[in-house]
């Protein structure tokens, strides 16, 4: 298995962790968590609503995979912030809510829609993420799946590690 290539954030191999439908923002961090303002901090408590021990079972790289209308619920911005510092590099769901599915580029971590994937992956597979060409493939399955390449402007957040490290690039420009 080719290791993950840290420099490149648009490819990556990594295992996979499922959830099911309505996964809410607190879910993926409750609310009780939310007085700690620390990367690391939010990310200890990283899917405490739904998956217990999530954050010290999950390996860096490894993605996400859920079901139906992923993140819904409130839209603060923490809850991708604790996926990307507990080492999500890629969320891939049936369906998104609108706000969590832009915050979650917003800090530099892909959001996927490809129900297919999610349909006939299961937890513990080994997959391929491939941003730039839009194709996810499940080595333990042997399948290749497509889904609609994110537009060039939100690669780059990806590549950089989000919207403030594009707007900061951006500004040193001017």
């Amino acid at each position: 298995m080719p290791k993950n290539n840290t420099e490149n954030r648009l490819v990556t191999w990594s295992h996979l962790w499922k959830v099911g439908d309505n996964i809410s923002t607190d879910h993926i961090l409750p609310s009780r968590f939310m007085t700690q303002v620390e990367p690391y901090e939010l990310a200890a408590n990283c899917m405490a609503g739904c998956v217990p021990q999530f954050s010290s079972r999950i390996l860096q790289g490894d993605v996400l995979a859920a079901g139906e209308n992923l993140g819904y619920g409130s839209s603060r911005e923490q809850a991708p912030q604790a996926l990307k510092y507990a080492g999500v590099s890629a969320v891939i769901a049936k369906s998104f809510a609108r706000i969590f599915y832009r915050n979650c580029f917003n800090v530099g971590i892909p959001a996927i829609v490809c129900p297919a994937f999610v349909e006939e992956s299961s937890e513990g597979d080994l997959i391929e993420v491939n941003l730039e060409v839009g194709l996810i493939y499940n080595e333990t399955l042997g399948k290749s799946y497509e889904f609609t390449k994110p537009p060039e402007f939100m690669l780059t957040y990806i590549k950089l590690g989000g919207l403030i490290p594009y707007l900061e690039e951006q500004m040193s420009k001017a």
